[in-house]
């Protein structure tokens, strides 16, 4: 098993919750348009590439006091999306 499958391993039998409250959490989608669409329309490039880096760092920085691997691979997530602005 990879590290990577331990990690997903470990924080989905932490969670309470059967939603996946790291790639798609319920209460950022308003109908049809989920809120890191609708950031990403209200900034120009550069600033969303910013805001990215930013909950990248904010994860990565409060993951030990908060949300533990929960946090890491919400940090994942924006590191991804990050890197897709790029491709």
């Amino acid at each position: 098993m990879s590290d990577m499958s331990k990690l997903e391993e470990m924080c989905a039998t932490k969670s309470d919750y059967s939603e996946d409250l790291v790639n798609h959490p319920s209460h950022y989608t308003k109908g049809d348009i989920e809120c890191i669409d609708a950031i990403k329309a209200s900034m120009d490039e550069k600033e969303f590439i910013g805001y990215l880096k930013g909950n990248a760092l904010k994860y990565l920085w409060r993951y030990e006091d908060k949300g533990g691997v929960q946090d890491l691979f919400k940090c994942l997530w924006y590191l991804n999306k990050l890197i897709s602005q790029f491709k």
